[in-house]
Parts: C-alpha cells; structure tokens; sequence
C-alpha cells in the first residue's frame, strides 16, 4: 500500500460541505460525526471538521500572474484525469477563482492548474503534470 496523505480542515456547515465534497468534487464519505466528516479525495483522507471561524482564505500570493490563495489543498494529477476532473467541475456549474490553465508553460515545473473555493472558502488547487518527474524540479 502507498502512504496516504491526512488533512482537517475547517468549515463552516457539515451539510453544505458533505453536498460540495460528495456530489460535486464525487468524495466517498467515511466516518463522520456532528463534528467532522472524512471524505476520500483520491485515495487521501482528508476531515471536514466544523469550526465557521477558522475557514476561509487568509492571504494571496502573485504565482506566475495569479492570485494564489493561501492556504490550498489539493491533489496532483495526471494531465488526462486533470482536463477530465476540469470538465466535470464545469458541468456541475464550479465557478473557478483561476480557471483551469497551463502555468509555466515552456519552463521547467509546465504544470495544469485550476483553483476553486469550497462553500466555506477553502481553496483547492488541482494540478497535473504531464512528466510527474517534474513535480520537485528546479
């Protein structure tokens, strides 16, 4: 088994937060409670845990000419299941804060991103990379 990636993260609203991750985001739901929900993102486990006053975004940085918002989480994809997963988010009506796009294009690190809040204003940041070699590259 391959080492699996945790994170809690606050929200606002459980319910709100189980809709977006489960039927928008297709997030397998496992345990939860009236406090915390877990969801399987991609194989990784990541918790919903209710705290309204932690939420939210908390700065930006400029990246390449964006915004970044900071904090984000997310997962690293292959190029196929990036413009796939892009696809599907737009169908379901996700409104993009950076809309999917090719950053670094023609430098080392060439990677797709796109970001997107969930209903608690976390931000997520879903990229990919055509030669997963160049994740860590310089």
């Amino acid at each position: 088994m391959n080492n699996l990636f945790h994170l809690a993260f606050p929200v606002k609203d459980l319910e709100e937060s189980r809709r977006f991750y489960g039927e928008i985001l297709g997030c397998e739901e496992g345990r939860s409670s009236e406090h915390w929900i877990d969801f399987n993102l991609f194989g990784h486990q990541i918790v919903a845990h209710l705290a309204p006053e932690a939420a939210g975004i908390r700065h930006k940085n400029e990246v390449d000419a964006d915004h970044v918002p900071v904090p984000h989480f997310g997962i690293v994809l292959p190029m196929d299941e990036f413009k796939n997963f892009a696809e599907k988010l737009k169908s379901k009506g996700v409104e993009f804060i950076i809309e999917p796009k090719i950053r670094f294009q023609g430098e080392v690190g060439e990677q797709a991103t796109m970001f997107f809040l969930d209903p608690s204003g976390n931000a997520l940041e879903f990229k990919a990379f055509v030669d997963f070699s160049q994740v860590f590259a310089k």
